[in-house]
This record gives C-alpha cells, sequence and structure tokens, in this order.
C-alpha cells in the first residue's frame, strides 16, 4: 500500500510540473492559464486553506483541490498542449533534472 501512494506522489508531481510547462506555452488560453498558476502555486505554497497540523482536514483540503485544479486546468487547455507538456514532464523527472530553480527560489522566500 505504501508503495502505491509514493507512486501516486510521483505522479502528482509529474502532473503540476506538466502544468507548470504547459500554462508557459503561448497556445495555452488565459483562462486555462490562470487556473494552472493557481494551482502550482497553490501545491507549492507553504500556505494551506486548511493548515495540516488539524488532523485529518488538513491533509483532505490537498487531496480534494489539487486533483480538482489539475483537472481543470486541463480540461481548458488545448490537447495538443497538454500532450507535449506531460511528455516534457516525463522526461524531465526520468533525467532527474530539476524543473525551475527560480521557482523553488520563490516559494523558499515566501
Amino acid at each position: 500500500m505504501m508503495e502505491r501512494w509514493k507512486d501516486r506522489t510521483r505522479q502528482l508531481k509529474t502532473l503540476l510540473s506538466a502544468l507548470s510547462l504547459a500554462y508557459r506555452d503561448p497556445r495555452t488560453p488565459l483562462l486555462a492559464r490562470i487556473v494552472a498558476v493557481c494551482v502550482v502555486a497553490y501545491a507549492f505554497s507553504p500556505v494551506d486553506l486548511i493548515p495540516d497540523v488539524i488532523p485529518i482536514l488538513g491533509y483532505l483540503d490537498d487531496l480534494v483541490l489539487l486533483p480538482f485544479g489539475i483537472a481543470l486546468a486541463v480540461k481548458l487547455m488545448p490537447d495538443a498542449v497538454w500532450a507535449e507538456a506531460r511528455a516534457q514532464a516525463r522526461n524531465s523527472a526520468l533525467s532527474g533534472k530539476p524543473m525551475n530553480r527560480m521557482a523553488a527560489a520563490i516559494v523558499i522566500a515566501l
């Protein structure tokens, strides 16, 4: 069971990486970009709607909001953009390259 959770976590990380690549693509519509930026920012932000220290509810918001936000952003963007972004994210994950050091610096600064 623990291996399944680790696999799902890796998938979520890849999806978030793909989303961050997709919102930078000029073919992505404005609404899809806004949703994607919000989802990625929420995922990497240390601030949650419900703090994680609250048992069960603290993680429940992440388990509901992130998949919903990803699904909404994907639905709003062109299929070709999403397919290319997922392929790039998978390749980056396999090669072990960090996605964006500037984004990491911003999150750490916050």
